[in-house]
């Protein structure tokens, strides 16, 4: 671990099995000899699109999340299905949730979205060369699609609009690297 610095998990206990996390309580071992419990959320994993269109902007999706209880604005993105591969999952959400298919997807990162209690590993891919499909909803998703240029993306997350993590951490990635900003967008000028 660190310098010294060993921990050991003593136990696992399910606590709560649910349809895409499971929920569990451990037990530990610390540095100094002394046990204690630590709440662990189990993810299966999951993977998203910054869709990136002819013109230059990006496509969002606006959709109510139930842990908020608001609406969000977000890149496409979902669960990877058992053995998926995160790049055919990304493009396959794009497509469901938006109804585009992308002819080029390069990764761009992979982050851990929580890591004091789940283990949620998402990949986030680039997407380009959008064609026009149809989406492909669940029955009781909701989703519109909206798209915005990286300025507006910018400037929503800086007013605290745009709030979810892997959308943030993809967007302001991507303005980094195409240099898709000027130097006013991040000093708040």
């Amino acid at each position: 671990m660190g310098q010294g610095m060993e921990y050991k998990r003593l136990e696992r206990n399910l606590i709560c099995k649910g349809a895409i996390i499971d929920y569990y309580q451990d037990r530990l071992l610390v540095p100094n000899g002394n046990t204690g419990l630590w709440d662990h959320i189990e993810h299966k994993g999951a993977a998203a699109a910054l869709a990136v269109t002819d013109d230059g902007k990006i496509l969002m999706v606006r959709q109510y999340r139930n842990s908020v209880e608001r609406e969000t604005l977000e890149i496409p993105a979902g669960g990877l299905n058992p053995g998926e591969d995160p790049k055919d999952a990304a493009a396959r959400e794009l497509e469901e949730e938006t109804g585009y298919i992308p002819s080029d997807m390069e990764k761009m990162l992979s982050l851990y979205t929580t890591v004091a209690f789940s283990n949620e590993k998402i990949h986030i891919y680039k997407a380009t060369g959008l064609k026009k499909s149809v989406q492909h909803l669940d029955e009781n998703e909701f989703v519109n699609v909206e798209a915005y240029t990286p300025k507006e993306l910018v400037t929503m997350i800086r007013n605290g609009r745009i709030e979810d993590s892997k959308t943030i951490a993809a967007v302001m990635m991507y303005v980094n690297d195409t240099g898709a900003a000027d130097k006013h967008m991040f000093n708040g000028s």
